[in-house]
């Protein structure tokens, strides 16, 4: 059964081309992938996600929990602050990545990716040994992401919260487009700046229509999953099910940075063994230098055309006019300006290393 979130039959109205994504029926583009990008890496455009999964923690023991499951430091947080960290299975995997948002010290709210809600929900309740109240909200919230460089200032008009001086990875709550208790966040999967807006359902018409209304004299436009593709590409961010998944090393795909050793968590020794062991193989950003396009599944060679690695995302840049990619390779071949080459079609299609993001 595909799901519809409370918007699909606007999108489709809007013109847009829908595809059964994560379990939902999404808009991938509107009036194209490379307009969309650009809209969103110069102005702003709007994404509906409500696919995406959302959890309330709440109980005495809430950061308990969250320390048990989380490879990040949660005791970091404060009321209004979020953080991204991953959930890590027990055989060296990454079961999601996720973000978590503090609401108060007994209160955390977790957005996870919209194909892993039931995975994730499961792995969560299986380690709450510690009395903590879960409550599963996915089906009933709405979020939608407002990005770019203009987004503070098309969205300011419908809030009294303050949008422009708000830091990156925080959150409020408030009045938005005139309904109440919205929580609006300086995140988004794009790098281009901007605010994740997350409503019940039964509002989010009237907090997407607002949201263009305002928009308007700014230009913004509806925009699909293929540019929130492109746009995270373009940033080096890992895609889940892509870059990481329940077979991947987080150190591997260069998570180490949201790893905390100082706290024990799930399968923190074995992660912790790796590490001194010493990586094999590192996820790393790479642009084309012949012409060709890397995809997902693509093999990564040597110049005597071994085998090496492979590609977990390729796309051609809208930005750079140019072919991007990430994949694993030997950490002898993850070095900045290392030479590795794609296999596309039979041909070995020269490609260099660089350290992402690719947009400055």
């Amino acid at each position: 059964m595909i799901k519809n979130t409370a918007l699909t039959d606007l999108h489709i109205t809007l013109g847009a081309k829908m595809v059964p994504f994560a379990g939902f029926n999404m808009p991938v583009q509107y009036s194209g992938i490379n307009d969309e990008h650009e809209t969103v890496r110069n102005g702003v455009g709007a994404f509906d996600v409500s696919h995406m999964g959302e959890f309330i923690l709440k109980g005495d023991r809430a950061l308990d929990l969250i320390q048990k499951i989380s490879s990040n430091d949660a005791s970091k947080l404060y009321d209004g602050k979020v953080q991204y960290a991953y959930l890590p299975n027990e055989t060296g995997g990454v079961i999601d990545d996720f973000l978590v948002y503090r609401i108060d010290e007994k209160t955390y709210f977790l957005v996870v990716n919209a194909s892993n809600i039931q995975k994730d929900w499961d792995w969560i309740s299986q380690h709450n040994t510690f009395g903590v109240t879960l409550k599963n909200i996915s089906d009933e919230t709405s979020l939608f992401a407002v990005q770019g460089p203009k987004a503070a200032e098309a969205l300011a008009s419908l809030t009294d919260i303050d949008l422009p001086t708000m830091e990156y990875y925080t959150f409020a709550k408030g009045r938005f487009a005139g309904v109440e208790n919205v929580l609006v966040s300086a995140t988004g999967y794009t790098g281009a700046g901007g605010f994740e807006v997350y409503v019940a359902n039964k509002d989010a018409k009237t907090v997407w229509n607002a949201i263009f209304e305002a928009g308007a004299p700014f230009d913004i436009k509806p925009i699909g999953l293929g540019a929130r593709d492109t746009l995270r590409l373009e940033m080096g961010f890992c895609l889940y099910g892509n870059d990481i998944d329940d077979t991947t090393s987080p150190l591997e795909a260069g998570l180490g940075w949201v790893t905390k050793f100082s706290k024990d968590f799930v399968n923190a020794d074995g992660l912790k063994r790796q590490k001194e062991a010493g990586l094999s193989q590192k996820l790393v950003g790479f642009e084309m230098i012949d012409r060709g396009i890397p995809r997902q599944g693509y093999t990564i060679v040597d110049a005597d055309r071994m085998p090496i690695g492979r590609v977990t995302s390729g796309t051609q840049s809208p930005t750079l006019k140019k072919s991007i990619g990430l994949g694993y390779v030997p950490t002898a071949y993850a070095k900045e300006g290392s030479e590795i080459y794609i296999d596309i079609r039979n041909h070995s299609i020269k490609a260099s290393v660089v350290k992402p993001p690719f947009v400055k």
